[in-house]
């Protein structure tokens, strides 16, 4: 999926940067006096772009605004799709693990995020987590969310899952590095009644 996402993204913002080039292009060069051809929209600097009579000339035909209302739709839909792929969270379907011999061998990314949310889960304090891998295969990162139960020290667990749980993960696959963002929250819990 990303990499059709990767590959939309690229065909959408060289058009619109063609359109825009294009557009913005022919109209600075007419408002600066240069003659535009006899077929083009825009005339002159004293030009408008639609006139009275082109705004009005399909109001009295009955497909034109369920048309025009459709066609808006469509672009807002796709605008909207388009929004919301770019703002998803991408997961890194593999990791390359470096074997030694010059070849390397491909992890599932599932698979590292299961044993780095297991082994965070079994820290002292740590009451949930969730992993999330992300980055390039051959240079991962991972986005962990820890809640702690209220014993529990922020500080302290932060050390010990960047020692233990990243530290293993990154030597086990052959990594330089493994960069972790960690998010940490505080078990909730009713307040006890001391008599």
């Amino acid at each position: 999926m990303s990499g059709v996402l990767r590959t939309v993204n690229r065909i959408v913002l060289g058009l619109l940067g063609l359109v825009l080039l294009l557009g913005g292009g022919s109209v600075l060069a007419v408002g600066l006096g240069a003659n535009p051809p006899s077929w083009w929209i825009y005339s002159g600097s004293d030009d408008v772009l639609l006139s009275a009579a082109d705004r009005d000339r399909w109001r009295d035909e009955g497909w034109w605004w369920p048309t025009v209302i459709a066609v808006l739709a469509v672009v807002v839909l796709l605008a909207l799709w388009w929004l919301v792929a770019q703002l998803r969270r991408r997961r890194l379907a593999e990791v390359l693990v470096d074997t030694g011999d010059g070849e390397g061998a491909l992890l599932r990314g599932r698979a590292m995020e299961q044993v780095l949310c297991g082994a965070a889960e079994a820290l002292d304090g740590v009451d949930h987590a969730g992993v999330l891998l992300t980055g390039r295969r051959n240079a991962p990162r991972a986005r962990v969310r820890m809640t702690l139960e209220p014993h529990a020290g922020p500080g302290e667990a932060l050390r010990v899952l960047s020692e233990e749980a990243v530290g293993q993960a990154r030597d086990s696959a052959g990594l330089d590095s493994l960069p972790a963002e960690v998010r940490l929250r505080a078990v909730k819990h009713r307040a006890e009644r001391v008599s």
